[in-house]
């Protein structure tokens, strides 16, 4: 199994379709034997899903998504666990060890991101919230 991660400092890049880099995790009777990150090259959302297709992931973590990658990615077989924040290596072993905590809702349906706002979770950085 190949587990891809979007990336950014050790960390689950929070959109899905902005990540400059993924890292890749070789699962082998449930651990990991290999990981490397990959620079997407500027790709972007619909690339995205070939990209990792080209590097046979089989399942993505990330925070928000569109649900047009949430439909390619289901095309093309690959697994999708969204809502998913904090260090990469934490979730993987979250996952190998059937205790991982995602949203199956999870996605990000609007592209004109404002200062503060992250795709898959709220934080009021920079507004007031409630407003």
């Amino acid at each position: 199994m190949k587990i891809a991660v979007p990336y950014e400092n050790g960390m689950v890049f929070q959109h899905f379709g902005h990540t400059a880099e993924f890292k890749f995790y070789e699962v082998e009777n449930g651990q990991v034997t290999a990981s490397e990150v990959v620079s997407t090259n500027g790709q972007g959302h619909g690339a995205l899903v070939g990209f990792l297709a080209q590097h046979n992931a089989n399942v993505v973590f990330c925070g928000g998504i569109g649900p047009g990658a949430q439909n390619a990615l289901a095309q093309a077989g690959i697994q999708l666990f969204g809502g998913i924040s904090g260090p990469a290596e934490a979730a993987v072993a979250d996952y190998l060890a059937g205790k991982l905590r995602f949203d199956p809702n999870a996605h990000c349906d609007h592209h004109d991101h404002g200062e503060g706002h992250h795709c898959g979770e709220h934080h009021c950085g920079g507004h007031s919230c409630g407003q």
